[in-house]
């Protein structure tokens, strides 16, 4: 079977990487990869520590030189690791910063002296892996026991790195270089702002700015065209603080569903067209859209859409078993779709229905709002569930903020209550744990209780 290499590099002169203002080669990354290499136990399965970009990339492929897995858990948590165990007893994790992880091994980051790059371009040998080779598993959230694994071959993996590229015209000798604001532990972060960039001769940025005068420092620091990787909430947080960045060729987003609104003022203040990215863990990416041109999603290239009794498919490039779609969406092609929000975010209020997705976009639609979201606790026997809202939106008053919700909602969904917040808990990937949003939501309820306004 054909094998595919690790990186895309023209030679070993090419620009893999920049850490902070400093570039990397490819003839540093391969280098990089074989040092790392040789630090790896002999184990089947490895978790990616790394918080640094670069780092991650080439740990990343430094498992696949050793034949081992990445396994890419929803989150790096004690109690996730713990249910990793159950499946996969001989994991060790690859960290750049120390961890106590117990009794789960931890290796950790060459330090000292660079490796060794040899001046004879004989001795440049970029590794390459046959395109059956399983590189990773990612994993569904799993709200009980063990998530479920998927497993993604490298093969797989490298085709949906080069038809995101195509599909933003990244490919075909491009100059550019990615900085993302997303963990590259994320399915999101690893295809978007790592493997587009290795398989397609592109450069990634080191770093993971996150606050907004991090974010304009980190693309003013590298020179030549630059690619904001990032989410919805971040690219919110550098539109209310006004923060100005270079110039940009594009703006990739995913995680959630972005407002139109927002899409049309970020391309207007930066002048660079804005695409969304849409996928799910079992698939990888499937879609993307201009969201200032439209609300539908186009698939990558050789995807194709079905429909039968269970739902959505998609199968095809680089979605080698076909996969359900775990949203609600309208076929539009067997290649375009509407999306209509999650089945687990549906909601029904006195005969009524609409969908969480729908109820978060028209709060985050309203002005003077920096970030919310619509929340409906679980139910219990004590008490009837109430949708609730959690909102950060300094200077407007509560009786405002509800008469304009009024104005765009049924008043049967109307939050009770309506709750203003410093900030959401959102996590690494900009997403809100249930959990943490039920935590805020059992502090409102125990307060109110106490305090006899229930």
């Amino acid at each position: 079977m054909a094998q595919v290499a690790a990186i895309s590099h023209a030679g070993a002169a090419e620009i893999v990487a920049f850490d902070g203002t400093n570039p990397i080669t490819a003839a540093r990354f391969v280098a990089d990869v074989q040092r790392a290499a040789a630090r790896l136990p002999d184990r089947s399965h490895m978790v990616n520590f790394c918080g640094d970009r670069y780092r991650f990339a080439v740990v990343f492929v430094a498992a696949l030189v050793r034949g081992q897995i990445n396994l890419l858990p929803p989150n790096q948590t004690p109690e996730m690791l713990g249910k990793l165990r159950l499946e996969y007893g001989d994991f060790y994790v690859f960290g750049d910063t120390p961890q106590d992880l117990g009794d789960i091994e931890c290796v950790m980051y060459p330090s000292g002296p660079e490796a060794v790059v040899s001046p004879h371009a004989q001795d440049y040998c970029v590794p390459a892996f046959a395109q059956d080779q399983v590189a990773a598993i990612a994993f569904t959230s799993g709200s009980t026991g063990l998530p479920t694994p998927h497993r993604k071959t490298w093969g797989a993996l490298a085709r949906g790195a080069v038809a995101e590229a195509v599909r933003f015209g990244l490919d075909a000798g491009a100059r550019a270089t990615l900085v993302g604001t997303v963990p590259p532990q994320h399915m999101y972060g690893l295809e978007s702002s790592v493997l587009m960039a290795l398989c397609n001769g592109l450069a990634l940025h080191a770093g993971r700015p996150f606050y907004p005068a991090d974010i304009a420092a980190a693309l003013a620091a590298i020179p030549g065209e630059r690619v904001l990787i990032t989410t919805p909430v971040h690219l919110r947080a550098l539109l209310a603080e006004n923060v100005a960045l270079p110039p940009l060729r594009a703006i990739v987003c995913a995680t959630a569903p972005l407002a139109q609104e927002t899409a049309a003022q970020a391309e207007a203040r930066y002048r660079a067209p804005l695409h969304e990215v849409y996928g799910f863990t079992e698939a990888g990416m499937v879609a993307t859209r201009r969201t200032v041109e439209g609300s539908s999603w186009h698939c990558l290239r050789d995807l194709r859409l079905r429909k039968d009794g269970n739902g959505v498919m998609v199968a095809g490039g680089h979605v080698e078993v076909e996969a359900a779609f775990t949203d609600i969406v309208e076929l539009q092609a067997d290649d375009a779709f509407i999306l209509h929000g999650r089945n687990a975010d549906l909601v029904n209020i006195a005969g009524k229905r609409t969908s969480l997705g729908y109820l978060n976009h028209q709060l985050n639609a309203i002005e003077g709002v920096r970030d919310g979201v619509f929340f409906m606790p679980d139910e219990n026997a004590d008490a009837v569930a109430r949708l609730m809202a959690f909102v950060v939106a300094p200077g407007i008053t509560r009786d405002d903020l509800l008469a304009a919700l009024r104005a765009r909602i049924d008043a049967v969904f109307l939050p009770r209550p309506l709750l203003f917040l410093d900030a959401l808990p959102r996590n690494a990937t900009g997403k809100l744990p249930r959990e943490a949003l039920l935590r805020h939501a059992q502090a409102w309820s125990a307060k109110t209780k106490r305090e006899g306004t229930i």
